[in-house]
């Protein structure tokens, strides 16, 4: 409960309760990640590559939620263990658009394993019906924040 009525009662909210979720489900995916040598930020950097090669570092920076200048670092260090390339040069204006390379593909499938497995543990207990009816609350909460913009990022 709140003090004197001031501020919002944490336990009945539901931005709260999401944040809550949220640093629980990344703790999880980090533990289940740590053996493999990677964090969700790594994670994420691999699996947006794999399924929109040549995002550049701002593109990709967005994508994971961290700041381009964290994004860059890990990069640097994605290119420098093999995971990812970029071009020495960029062909367009400033972006170095980057790619998986077949390490990186294969360390992505360990750690897509590893995260469907948290997300399975995370849904225990759901029915299909709950999942779908969770999934479609939570699409309409970011559309709302986002002003109705379904595009925006």
């Amino acid at each position: 409960m709140s003090q004197n009525g001031a501020g919002i009662d944490l336990d009945t909210s539901l931005g709260y309760l999401l944040k809550e979720a949220s640093s629980v489900l990344r703790a999880a995916m980090e533990e289940v990640l740590r053996p493999l040598g990677m964090s969700v930020t790594h994670y994420s950097c691999l699996e947006l590559l794999a399924q929109r090669p040549g995002l550049s570092n701002s593109e990709l920076a967005r994508g994971a939620f961290v700041t381009r200048q964290t994004m860059n670092v890990l990069l640097q260090n994605l290119e420098r263990d093999g995971y990812v390339t970029r071009p020495a040069q960029a062909p367009v204006g400033k972006a170095l658009p980057a790619r998986l390379t077949p390490r990186g593909r294969r360390s992505l499938e360990q750690a897509t394993v590893a995260v469907r497995s948290v997300e399975a543990r995370m849904l225990t207990g759901m029915t299909e019906a709950e999942q779908a009816s969770a999934f479609r609350s939570l699409q309409s909460m970011i559309r709302s924040l986002r002003g109705g913009n379904e595009d925006a990022s």
